[in-house]
């Protein structure tokens, strides 16, 4: 029995392309410039978007990078997250956010290391908390800064104090 081999100047056919690529032992995929989604995201693998993603991205054990051409309307929660592209919405990383040159945010960040680069734009509010306590405020209700009714002695003898009208 005969077996055919192909002449050597035809080279042989190229593998299809793999979703993921591993990069260090880790899965990287990415949603390239063409690609919308809207609703929730979710995921164990680090992710990079080029496209535009609206609604919730939950990835928080894996890395999140929006590349230059990424937009995102989306609440987003991730190990580590850095942005090149758009975001509206709010950032939740356990690890670290890095918003790099050309990067814009509009949303509020939660992360134990934030990283703004010159160029990069942020609007929103940052709370640095300390690692393993994410979504959680810092400080409770006794480590809460004193109120000025706090502040003033309530003694039983003492005679109440009239509020003064500003």
């Amino acid at each position: 029995m005969a077996t055919y081999e192909p002449p050597p100047s035809v080279a042989p056919p190229a593998p299809a392309p793999a979703p993921a690529v591993s990069q260090m032992g880790r899965d990287l995929v990415n949603i390239g410039k063409s690609v919308v989604i809207k609703g929730e995201l979710n995921g164990s693998e680090d992710l990079t978007i080029e496209g535009r993603v609206e609604g919730t991205i939950d990835l928080r054990e894996n890395v999140l990078t929006i590349g230059p051409n990424g937009k995102i309307k989306a609440q987003v929660f991730a190990k580590s997250v850095i942005v090149l592209g758009s975001v509206t919405g709010n950032i939740t990383a356990s690890e670290k956010i890095d918003i790099r040159d050309g990067g814009t945010v509009e949303g509020d960040l939660v992360s134990p290391r934030v990283g703004i680069s010159e160029g990069a734009h942020f609007r929103g509010t940052v709370d640095m908390q300390k690692k393993g306590q994410p979504g959680q405020r810092p400080g409770n209700a006794q480590d809460k800064p004193a109120q000025p009714s706090d502040l003033m002695a309530k003694r039983q003898d003492a005679p109440p104090v009239p509020a003064v009208a500003h």
